[in-house]
Parts: C-alpha cells; sequence; structure tokens
C-alpha cells in the first residue's frame, strides 16, 4: 500500500520505518529540511535501537523516502498519518495547532479519497476538529473530495519502539459508521494485517472512544508509579522495605509485577503531559479527576526525592561538594531528556553549589543541552555556585567525588565495582533512585546506601573493607 506520513519525530520515524519493513511504499514529510536532508543520508536525529537499520535498509530497497513537499505527500497516498507533536499549552491542555495546520495543508492539496489518521496523542474530540478543518478548506477552495478522519493512537515503549510496532499487543482504530469510515476501516485492516498473522489484535470503536483510550492507557501506567514512590516514602517511616512490598503485591495476578518499581519519578514525552492533557479534558467536561492531579503532584515531589535525602545528609550548602551521576535519560535505551528526574535533581544540586559530574551511554549531549536551558534562567541573576558537566565514561564521573547518585536504571549500572566505590567516594554515599542495589550488600563495603523506600543497613556492620579486598 502507499503511506504518506507527515511528521519524522519518534513516532513518525518508527511508524515509516516499520511501515516500509512489510512491503509498504512509506513518503515521510517534514518541514525541517536540515531533518530531512539528515534522513536522506541515513542517519537518525533520534536514539531509538534498531531504528537506524530499518531506515538504511528500506531507503536502500526504495520502499521509505523522505521530502518537505506536502503536496507530494498528499498525493502519493491514499493513508495519511499525523504524526506531528502536540506540546502542552501553560494550562496542561494539548497544543494542536501543528496538527490542526497538517489537515488544513492536506484539505489543500488533496486529490482524491483521502484516509487522515492522527497518529498523534490528541484529546477527545480531536478527530472531529480535524474534520471540520478539511472540511473547512475545501468549502473555502470550492473542491469537493471524500474524505475520513481515523484515531490511531500510538502505544509504543522508547527503547523498545521497534518491537512494539511489529509485535503490537493492541492496534486501536476509531472510525465511524458511514460508508467513508467503514472503507477506511478495511483499508487500515489491510495495512495491518501483516502485524497481526498469528492472532487478531485489532480493536475496532469509535473515534472518540479509541482517542481517551491513549490518555487512560499513560494515565494508569502514571497511577501505578506514583502509587509505588508514595508507598514507598510510607515504608521508609515505618521501617519497611518496598522491595518485598512489591513482591508480595505483585504475585497477585490481579495487580502483577509491571510499574511496579518505586523511585525518583517518571518523566519523558507521554506520561507528564497525558496525565496533564487529561485533566485538563476533565475541567473543560465539568469532571474534576481528583485521583489523575494527585498523581500528577505526587510525581512531582517524587523528583525532588533524593535531593531531599542529599540535603538531609549533607545539609543546604553543597558548595565543597561533588556528586558524580549515573543515567540522565527518563528511561534506559532513549536519550529522550523530556522531564527526566535528573534535571530536577542536578539543577537543584547544582543551585546550591554543588560539582555534578554525569554520564549517560547516549544521553550526554542531549542532557547538556536540557541543563543548560533549566539552568539559563538562573543565570540571569547572577553566576551560579555550582557546576553540571558530562563525562565520558561512568568512572570519570566518580573523580574527586563524594557520593554517586543513580537515576536511570541503564543495564551497565546494575552491577558495579562496589570495592571501588568505597575506595573512591569521599563520603561513601550512594543515591540509589532507581533501587538497583541490595542495601546490606553495600553495607558490607562500608557504603551509607539510600534507595527509595529501602530499609538501608547500617555502613558500619558487615567486613570491613580490607579484609573484603585480602579475602577476594
Amino acid at each position: 500500500m502507499r503511506v504518506s506520513i507527515v511528521g519524522s519525530g519518534y513516532v513518525g520515524l518508527v511508524t515509516a520505518a516499520c511501515l516500509a519493513e512489510v512491503g509498504n511504499k512509506v513518503l515521510c514529510c517534514d518541514i525541517d529540511s536540515a531533518k530531512v536532508a539528515q534522513l536522506k543520508n541515513g542517519i537518525s536525529p533520534i536514539y531509538e535501537p534498531g531504528l537506524d537499520e530499518l531506515l538504511e535498509r528500506n531507503q536502500r530497497e526504495q520502499r521509505l523516502d523522505f521530502t518537505t513537499n506536502i503536496e507530494e505527500a498528499v498525493n502519493h497516498a491514499e493513508l495519511i498519518f499525523i504524526c506531528v507533536g502536540t506540546p502542552p499549552k501553560e494550562d496542561g491542555s494539548a497544543d494542536l495547532q501543528h496538527v490542526l495546520k497538517v489537515a488544513q495543508q492536506i484539505a489543500v492539496h488533496m486529490n482524491g479519497f483521502k484516509v487522515i489518521i492522527n497518529k498523534s496523542t490528541v484529546p477527545v474530540g480531536t478527530g472531529e476538529r480535524v474534520a471540520d478543518e478539511v472540511r473547512r478548506t475545501l468549502i473555502q477552495r470550492n473542491t469537493l473530495h471524500a474524505f475520513t478522519v481515523v484515531s490511531n493512537p500510538e502505544f509504543l515503549k522508547e527503547g523498545a519502539a521497534i518491537d512494539d510496532f511489529l509485535r503490537p499487543d493492541r492496534i486501536v482504530l476509531g472510525t465511524d459508521e458511514t460508508p467513508a469510515g467503514q472503507r477506511a476501516l478495511r483499508m487500515m485492516k489491510a495495512l495491518y494485517a501483516p502485524f497481526q498473522r498469528h492472532h487478531e489484535r485489532l480493536m475496532c470503536m469509535d473515534v472518540r472512544s479509541a482517542e481517551l483510550t491513549k490518555y487512560a492507557a499513560n494515565a494508569m501506567l502514571a497511577t501505578r508509579i506514583s502509587f509505588m514512590n508514595e508507598l514507598a516514602n510510607l515504608a521508609e517511616k515505618i521501617g519497611a522495605d518496598i522491595e518485598q512490598v512489591r513482591a508480595g503485591i505483585g504475585s497477585d495476578p490481579r495487580i502483577g509485577f509491571s510499574f511496579l518499581y518505586a523511585g525518583c519519578g517518571y518523566g519523558g514525552s507521554c506520561f507528564p503531559k497525558d496525565v496533564r492533557a487529561l485533566i485538563q479534558t476533565g475541567e473543560e467536561a465539568g469532571e474534576n479527576l481528583s485521583i489523575l492531579r494527585a498523581v500528577n503532584s505526587s510525581n512531582q515531589r517524587q523528583k525532588r526525592v533524593l535531593v531531599d535525602k542529599i540535603i538531609q545528609r549533607f545539609g543546604e550548602d553543597l558548595s565543597n561538594m561533588t556528586f558524580a551521576m549515573w543515567g540522565l535519560a527518563f528511561k534506559p535505551e532513549t536519550d529522550d531528556m523530556r522531564e527526566a528526574s535528573s534535571r530536577t535533581i542536578a539543577a537543584e544540586l547544582v543551585l546550591r553549589g554543588a560539582r555534578v559530574q554525569a554520564f549517560d551511554p547516549v544521553a550526554n549531549e542531549t542532557a547538556r543541552k536540557a541543563l543548560d536551558e533549566d539552568l539559563a534562567t538562573f543565570r540571569q541573576d547572577g553566576p551560579l555556585l555550582g557546576h553540571f558537566e558530562v563525562t565520558n565514561t561512568q568512572e570519570e564521573t566518580l573523580f574527586n567525588a563524594d557520593a554517586l547518585i543513580v537515576c536511570t536504571e541503564w543495564r551497565m549500572f546494575k552491577s558495579p565495582d562496589f570495592l571501588m566505590l568505597s575506595r573512591t567516594l569521599r563520603q561513601k554515599a550512594v543515591f540509589d533512585g532507581r533501587n538497583l542495589y541490595d542495601p546490606a550488600l553495600l553495607a558490607d563495603y562500608g557504603l551509607i546506601y539510600e534507595g527509595v523506600g529501602r530499609r538501608a543497613e547500617p555502613a558500619d556492620q558487615g567486613m570491613p573493607v580490607e579484609q573484603i579486598r585480602l579475602a577476594s
């Protein structure tokens, strides 16, 4: 089939590459000429495991191409995906200006029947607004073409997006009951047939229900995370261990283990934005979504949990201290720094005079830019007391460091040299924002352990470090 994708961001590129991989002729359009040139040269502007190989192969085999010409993209296909950004406004609602602009441009260049597919995460009712924009533009131009709008939300996990698309757990399609809507449904079923040959994954519903399904899924996962974080904070105060609690409740099949890990808050492009957008949707509909308001507030507090632990141990003035930071991206296998907890932690420490030496396997450059933006407003009031820098290796972060902070659970951080840490960190403190380590084991190495909801062991218990070295 012939498919056009408008927008070459994260969702657009993954969608384009995966649809091309199964034989479709895909044309991806973006207004950013520099990005399009980069993509034509086989260079992806984002980090996603497996994406570079798909882009290169499908371009080489002429199933995938890129353009800045929206007319070319509209004329190329009957199936046109809208995959542009919907950034949050100040009130938390989604900004639909880019979506509606694309809808208008599609209408301007329509040359026949078109299925316009909202792949971007959009509020309930956006399908109708897109249809109204197309209809209005067609009337203004005194042209008449049949079209329909489909809601096809994405459920891609950053770091595993290729696998999620090629082997989906569900494919949600929102269409209407009109003849055009049913024609579009048949076309969409044919498009997704290669991804569900073993068993049916397609879920067909009305457009508004499909739009709400996307928000509801992300809001549910965010709720589980914030719930566990609040239990973790309680566990610390009453002498329980959240990891043992997690095992106890996760074994219940009605609950399961997914998204039950306590930590220093969720981030990324989806959960924070979508929770706030759903709250705003409820407000506009006259419904106070109090649980989601609590989820959002709880997560904002949780991003400071390690900062509070550091201040409690070392005081408000951190001007003579250096902190090693492992992990900057909001999660492993991505370079996405949007609303990452590391940004809150690093900025708070720098403002208190600390030096932060950070390392991430793929997000160093995006982190450098993000933190520079975060700290820019404070520089207007005078020079910053502290300093933030990224290093080339995780070992370099430890140079003259007083303590270690773990923000992202990359595999390479899960089993470090604890003996080396105990001999390198001047204050022998580890602040584990992802609960990767065993508190008792770190105590054996003379390390002070601060996790999230963990029952820490006194660092002076167990075998002295020198005895451990000799025994090994």
